[in-house]
């Protein structure tokens, strides 16, 4: 199906007032939390519409209008990566906030129905790669590519707006923000001088460190990293409020004293029933890697509305034999230590150690449970002016073990996009305890 995607235009939408803004040549130095993701893809994630009234060409105005007017708040997703070469062989890398704009796509899939997009099951890369404008980007390039890319594709039936963005200038939690502040922009025909204030740049908070930080050129030495698989395929795994909260109980009950989330549950329950299906031995390592929201852990705290990549990666570490062994409440006891030890001491520790001993993988291990974006993201609130979306999807890069967390359309539910192997997949659907 991806033959049938027509793109129809490429264009560059720059800030409103880019010539005017104050913000313009401004730098941002990159945290070790950023230089460590230089490897990586850009992430990219999208929302289904019903087909809206107006005619697409209307459509396609409105946005980009209303995304000039976006960037004139949230500037640093219009700027570029800057590398710059060094002395002792090494090279740095800073943000410059100069405008330069974001790429944008109009394309066209008239075969592709709503319901497609939807059920969203089968091989990777399939159709549905193709509505999202990053795919293949990777952090570093982003010096000649903009730091954010949007894609608007018509369908047969309704309209997905897919963006990708650099995780070195934004997190899950930033890149939501601007996005909800986009819709309303567009929803409301609003002007940038409808949000108070500036916009609250991350800072260095890295003290102890000296930037900017010197590093091998990611383009040009040997990567470290996990070779993957390519033979993967995607499912979507919806799971019910009633559900949610039974697996809350049951991991709670196994957990003694120990108080999990419905979510810490949740992800205990998959990470057992993935791994119980991998085929690894006993023995071997298994992770479940988490994204962590640092502004509220860093000392002093930042402003929940502080712009940036102010996310840490936890990580919690256990053999396969361990959780096959203990099951759902110890799992979910697991998650719930390892979200817990990501406080400020923790995350200076990590920089200072990164600096000492630089790495920067292509990817991570396909042994793992890969848990990205968050339930806590309220996706279905993005409204540009022609009604909600009815469903939130992720595009590449795809990774054995990959899951992506969205709220679910009905409250209390949650939506999980799993990317695994076939076979994984196979046993999963007929696994009655996996199911329930």
């Amino acid at each position: 199906m991806e033959e049938d995607l027509v793109v129809i235009s490429r264009s560059i939408v720059n800030p409103r007032n880019v010539n005017k803004s104050s913000s313009v040549k401004k730098k941002i130095h990159l945290t070790p939390w950023d230089l460590s993701r230089l490897r990586f893809g850009y992430l990219q994630r999208g929302l289904l519409f019903p087909k809206p009234d107006p005619k697409i060409n209307t459509i396609i105005s409105q946005l980009q209008t209303s995304l000039s007017v976006a960037l004139d708040r949230f500037y640093p997703l219009a700027g570029r990566l800057v590398k710059v070469a060094n002395e002792d062989d090494t090279v740095s890398f800073f943000i410059t906030c100069d405008g330069s704009g974001v790429e944008f796509v109009h394309a066209s899939a008239r075969n592709i129905e709503l319901s497609h997009v939807l059920a969203l099951s089968g091989s990777v890369p399939g159709f549905f790669s193709s509505f999202f404008p990053a795919t293949g980007i990777k952090n570093y390039q982003g010096v000649s590519r903009s730091l954010l890319m949007v894609q608007v594709t018509e369908i047969k039936d309704g309209i997905f707006i897919g963006f990708g963005y650099n995780s070195t200038v934004a997190d899950a939690t930033s890149i939501w923000k601007f996005f909800n502040a986009w819709s309303e922009i567009s929803s409301k025909n609003l002007r940038s001088e409808s949000f108070h204030g500036h916009l609250q740049l991350k800072g260095w908070f890295f003290d102890g460190i000296d930037y900017p930080i010197h590093i091998p050129d990611p383009e040009t030495t040997k990567a470290t990293g996990y070779v993957t698989s390519t033979n993967l395929q995607e499912k979507m795994f919806h799971v019910t409020k009633e559900n949610v909260s039974k697996l809350e109980a049951k991991a709670n009950e196994e957990a003694d004293d120990q108080k999990v989330s419905s979510v810490q549950a949740v992800l205990g329950h998959i990470w057992c029933s993935m791994i119980k299906h991998s085929g690894m031995s006993r023995e071997e390592v298994t992770h479940c890697r988490l994204p962590i929201n640092m502004r509220r852990r860093l000392k002093p705290e930042l402003e929940e509305e502080c712009f940036g990549n102010v996310s840490q990666t936890g990580i919690a570490t256990v053999t396969v034999g361990e959780l096959l062994e203990n099951g759902l409440g110890w799992a979910a006891v697991e998650i719930n230590k390892m979200e817990e030890s990501q406080t400020d001491e923790n995350a200076k520790s990590f920089a200072e150690d990164w600096v000492k001993n630089v790495k920067i993988p292509v990817s991570v291990g396909s042994k793992d449970l890969v848990v990205t974006n968050s339930h806590r993201f309220d996706v279905y609130i993005n409204d540009f002016g022609w009604g909600k979306p009815v469903a939130a999807r992720a595009g590449p890069p795809y990774l054995n073990g990959r899951l992506v967390v969205f709220q679910g359309v009905d409250e209390g539910s949650l939506d999980f996009q799993a990317c695994l192997t076939p076979q994984v997949v196979e046993k999963l659907l007929l696994d009655a305890d996996f199911k329930e």
